[in-house]
């Protein structure tokens, strides 16, 4: 009998054991333009499963990569492709980086609300941060010197600018630079004669989102093409996710219906209609 009990009370402890282990964590790092998606797909999974504790850091797509390639993340933001310098620093630490396609985005410039100037070519934006335009007054604004806003150069939204508008042009240096959307957002409308850029869904009534070369960005300019700078946004895995897990039911969100009406509420352009 007392056997008996003694196997009982180990029965109880292993499945006890084996149910705690049974709460998993996926962790989120990267881009902070993927950001806002992540922590809304991250909100509405774990709704729905309590046993799972998503956490979302927002560090740059640079860093989400190296997140990813030292296996510290299971899913990794970025607003830009892995460069080949990073997918072989996965592969040689065993690691196999499967890109998912979960929104498409624009890249608006940015000013304050005040400023008269409705639109710029990409030319126009491109001198401005070269230093060749340093005045509103150039462009049919008001005679004040121009502000650059740019993101930091870990960002896959400034590898985005620097490929698609600059041309690999370097940025004038008096750019300011500075580490999140979020940021350029708020020190352009903090700023009269400011310029910044950022991703879709960051555009609101407080700042003004300018046309480029007579194209308004918005998710029907994106989605058709006509909007010059745009951009696919990635989630990276270390390979495919296991069929069933908690993290390949996460990664397919974006496929959902629910998942494309988060991502057009966040202001963002969904791949696929349900």
């Amino acid at each position: 009998m007392k056997k008996i009990t003694i196997l009982f009370f180990i029965l109880v402890l292993t499945f006890s054991t084996i149910s705690l282990g049974a709460n998993q964590k996926i962790v989120i790092d990267g881009s902070t333009t993927v950001g806002p998606i992540a922590k809304a797909f991250a909100e509405y999974y774990m709704a729905l499963n309590k046993d799972v504790n998503i956490s979302v850091s927002e560090s740059g797509s640079g860093n989400g990569a190296k997140s990813l390639i030292n296996n510290k993340c299971d899913i990794a933001d970025m607003s830009r492709f892995m460069k080949k310098s990073e997918f072989k620093a996965a592969i040689d630490n065993g690691i196999s980086p499967v890109a998912h396609v979960v929104a498409l985005d624009g890249l608006p410039i940015l000013v304050h609300p005040s400023n008269p100037v409705q639109g710029l070519t990409l030319e126009q934006v491109r001198n401005m941060y070269m230093g060749i335009i340093r005045n509103w007054k150039e462009v049919g604004g008001p005679d004040k010197k121009i502000i650059l806003i740019s993101r930091d150069t870990n960002s896959g939204t400034y590898e985005t600018f620097s490929k698609l508008i600059m041309k690999r042009a370097k940025i004038f240096k008096k750019c300011e630079y500075v580490g999140s959307n979020g940021a350029v957002k708020g020190r352009v409308q903090n700023t009269n004669n400011a310029i910044g850029y950022a991703g879709l869904g960051f555009v609101d009534r407080t700042v003004k989102a300018l046309k480029v070369n007579g194209i308004y960005p918005s998710k029907k300019t994106v989605t058709s093409g006509k909007y010059p700078i745009a951009r696919p946004l990635f989630m990276f895995t270390n390979g495919y996710p296991k069929m069933g897990s908690h993290l390949y039911n996460f990664i397919r969100i974006y496929m959902t219906k629910k998942g494309q009406e988060i991502v057009k509420r966040i202001g963002f352009v969904p791949v696929t209609a349900y």
